[in-house]
């Protein structure tokens, strides 16, 4: 690390838990973040300032004008750019030394699976249930740490799955592929702008820590807010032994 890295990173460093060691892990760590969107945004912008070396960010939408409510990275110049390189254009002017690939895609089952492997943590920032589940999947199959998030209306959501834990559950423990929920957009049923921030700036959090493994990880909890009322509730979640994603790579 170098003098001007030292000093980027130096309210990082003084911090006990992190010092340099636990800042070169973050200069190390590889983040694969899955949707530029309300949550991507706080999301990808505090990885960046907090120094990851590599993020890696998926998205196949453009900036639109309803997006810049709550989509923060982005910003009334970039309206019909891609939400990909919009994102890159912030992050590297707040961290020009950490490297940002854009893709503006939907990733296949296939390119998950090359995108996932090559990734230390994925961050779930999408907003539908399809994504979410293939994503976990393919987090489980290579032992990589998943932060989840989502948020609508007044209402967020917050989990870590880490599968190299066994006793850590997995998305679909919680919520079984084969179960009938609803999908809700926020360009039908709207979302309470702060409250993305709230939740993509806690996948952040959660994300930095897995990576230097300090603290208590949000392993086998799931968080849950009330904005509206700023209430918070924690659920505690076990894995499911017959869960047709994780169960297989538990028995031994």
């Amino acid at each position: 690390m170098d003098d001007q890295q030292l000093l980027r990173y130096s309210r990082h460093i003084l911090l006990d838990q992190i010092g340099i060691e636990g800042q070169e892990k973050i200069q190390s760590a590889h983040a694969l973040i899955i949707g530029a969107g309300g949550l991507g945004s706080p999301a990808a912008l505090y990885l960046a300032s907090a120094g990851v070396g590599t993020i890696t960010l998926v998205d196949h939408d453009t900036v639109d004008l309803t997006n810049l409510q709550r989509q923060i990275v982005h910003n009334t110049a970039r309206i019909g750019h891609s939400k990909v390189s919009s994102a890159r254009q912030a992050l590297q002017e707040i961290n020009p030394e950490i490297k940002i690939v854009a893709l503006q895609e939907k990733a296949g089952d296939a390119r998950l699976r090359e995108l996932v492997q090559a990734a230390s943590i994925v961050l779930d920032c999408c907003d539908n249930f399809g994504t979410r589940h293939a994503v976990n999947q393919v987090c489980v199959e290579f032992a990589v740490p998943l932060i989840s998030g989502a948020a609508i209306r007044f209402d967020g959501q917050i989990s870590v799955f880490d599968p190299r834990d066994a006793a850590s559950p997995c998305y679909a423990c919680l919520f079984p592929p084969d179960q009938e929920l609803e999908e809700v957009l926020c360009s039908t049923m709207g979302v309470f702008a702060p409250l993305v921030g709230i939740i993509g700036s806690m996948q952040a959090a959660e994300a930095l820590k897995v990576i230097m493994g300090i603290g208590q990880p949000l392993t086998g909890r799931l968080l849950l807010l009330d904005a509206q009322n700023m209430e918070w509730t924690q659920i505690r979640i076990a894995r499911n032994p017959v869960c047709p994603v994780c169960a297989q790579r538990h028995l031994v």
